[in-house]
Order: structure tokens, then C-alpha cells, then sequence
């Protein structure tokens, strides 16, 4: 970065969710109580599924994973919000602001990374099942969650490296309550053609891979499932995925809406509205459905709960 960048614009300005103070309050309210119970159920996860050996398998190794980049992901932006709110401050500062949407970008893409390595998962638990355990290894699963660690951090480095070239000369307030790329781009003075070429071409591949992963694992699932004879089989079986196809519905959805328009094509009240939803609720959700209807995990976390009930 040059030193030009630096002097222009030391500062953001955060200007949150709301202007009027009633609604500010109630927002504060709203948000720590989302961010802790998004700790509190994630945490809980992790928790119940290192403690049960019969949950020590492939598909809650990534969802305890999954678990984990879910606490990370809601603690890159919800604390912030809540720590300004308290000190009456909308600012942070402009090598904070690139840190938080470094991590903001690589918890995305683990995120996205995940939810494709777990649908893989299911496609070979449902459609080889005689094969699962020599296919789905712990060597595999490992270095599929090591692979994307990596690959989500290069990503995100990629592009807070070309965020960190670009001028901000004037403008210095986000209509947003954190650091994301797209108002970003718009307060910038620079040519951000590069910056929006890399969103649309080597982001879009590496949301669209997972995405296509996923699509794909899901036909092969649904082939096998419709030529189970047993209705109550075949439901079963599909059950399983019901869930994780919850999940993913809601996190692509968002992403889309936010992310791969033109930057004519955004306004600010959408993009915060659609961010807010998998910034904060997508986190704070995936606890309650994937433990909704697993009967292994729930009898897990009534588990932990009941001896932490018991040592106090």
C-alpha cells in the first residue's frame, strides 16, 4: 500500500443498522442476544460431539468444524457492532477495516467450503454406503479441512491485498455495520474494474465450485433415494440431508443476492438486510437445525447439559 493511501483516509465511519436511537437499543439488544446464543449453540456442539464417541465420525467431525468457523465468523463483525454501540463510536480504523474483511472473506469461504465437503459426505454415506468407512477416512477428512483452510486463506488475502491498493480520498462513512468489499469499492476513488473482475471471475469460482459440488452430490442422492422400494426408507435416508440442505439454501441464497450483482445493481437497505442474515442469523440458526432432528446429537447435548447442570 502506498503511503498516499494511508494519509488519505486513516478512519471508517460505521453508520450500523439504524440512526434513531430507540431502534439502536433495540438493535444492541437483538444482536447480543443472537451473538450469544450463536456462541452458546456452537460451542455446545463442538462440546457434545468431542465428548460422545459415537458421534466421533466423518459427518459430525464437519459439522463440529462447521461449528467452530460459525463462532469465528459471527465474532469477525457482531462484537464490533456491540463494543461501538457501548462506547457511542461508529469508527474503526483503516488497517481494522481490512482485517475484518479478511476474515470476513475466509470464514465465507470455509463456510462454503464445508457445506460441500459435507455434502460429499452424505452422497457416499447414501449412495455407497459398503464403501463409506474405507472411502471416508480420517486422513481424507482431515486433509479436505486442512485444504480448505488454506485455499479460504489465500482467497481472502487475494483480495484484501487488492483492497489494500486502492485510494480512499474523501468519503470515509460505510452505510453498513462492518467492513464488506462492495461498500468498499463504492468509497473508493481508484479503479475498482480490477477489484470487480476478481469478485466475478476467481470468486465466483470458488463460491460456484462448492455450489456445483453440491448440486451434484444432491442428483446422485436423490436417484438413490427414489429407488429405495421402502417409502419409509427412502425418507429416512433423505431425512438425513434435510438439514444441511436447510443450510445451504439460506447461505447461497444470501451470498448471491449480495455479492454477484453489479455494483450498479446493489443498494445499501438490501445488502445490509441480506448480510445480516448470514453474517448473524445463519450462525445463530445452524445449531437449532442441525440438532433439531438428529436424535444421536440431541441425546449428546442433553448429556453435556445435564453434567454441567449437575457440577454446579
Amino acid at each position: 500500500m502506498s503511503s498516499t493511501n494511508q494519509s488519505s483516509v486513516s478512519e471508517f465511519l460505521l453508520l450500523g443498522l439504524s440512526r434513531q436511537p430507540q431502534q439502536q437499543q433495540l438493535l444492541f439488544l437483538l444482536f447480543l442476544i443472537m451473538y450469544l446464543a450463536t456462541v452458546l449453540g456452537n460451542l455446545l456442539i463442538i462440546l457434545a460431539i468431542s465428548t460422545d464417541s459415537r458421534l466421533h465420525t466423518p459427518m459430525y467431525f464437519f459439522l463440529s468444524n462447521l461449528s467452530f468457523v460459525d463462532v469465528c465468523f459471527s465474532s469477525t463483525t457482531v462484537p464490533k457492532v456491540l463494543a461501538n454501540h457501548i462506547l457511542g463510536s461508529q469508527a474503526i480504523s483503516f488497517s481494522g477495516c481490512l482485517t475484518q474483511m479478511y476474515f470476513l472473506f475466509m470464514f465465507v469461504d470455509m463456510d462454503n467450503f464445508l457445506l460441500a465437503v459435507m455434502a460429499y459426505d452424505r452422497f457416499v454415506a447414501i449412495c455407497h454406503p459398503l464403501h463409506y468407512t474405507t472411502q471416508m477416512t480420517s486422513k481424507l477428512c482431515v486433509l479436505m479441512v486442512a485444504g480448505s483452510w488454506v485455499t479460504a486463506s489465500l482467497n481472502a488475502l487475494l483480495h484484501t491485498l487488492l483492497m489494500a491498493q486502492l485510494s480512499f480520498c474523501g468519503d470515509n462513512i460505510i452505510p453498513h455495520f462492518f467492513c464488506d468489499v462492495t461498500p468498499l469499492l463504492k468509497l473508493s476513488c481508484s479503479d475498482t474494474h480490477l477489484n470487480e473482475l476478481m469478485i466475478l471471475t476467481e470468486g465466483a469460482v470458488i463460491m460456484v465450485t462448492p455450489f456445483v459440488c453440491i448440486l451434484i452430490s444432491y442428483i446422485h442422492i436423490t436417484c438413490a433415494v427414489l429407488r429405495v422400494s421402502s417409502p419409509r426408507g427412502a425418507w429416512k435416508a433423505f431425512s438425513t440431508c434435510g438439514s444441511h440442505l436447510a443450510v445451504v439454501c439460506l447461505f447461497y441464497g444470501t451470498i448471491i443476492a449480495v455479492y454477484f450483482n453489479p455494483s450498479s445493481a446493489h443498494s445499501s437497505e438490501k445488502d445490509t438486510a441480506a448480510t445480516v442474515l448470514y453474517t448473524v442469523v445463519t450462525p445463530m440458526l445452524n445449531p437449532f437445525i442441525y440438532s433439531l432432528r438428529n436424535r444421536d446429537l440431541k441425546g449428546a447435548l442433553r448429556k453435556v447439559v445435564y453434567r454441567k447442570i449437575v457440577s454446579f
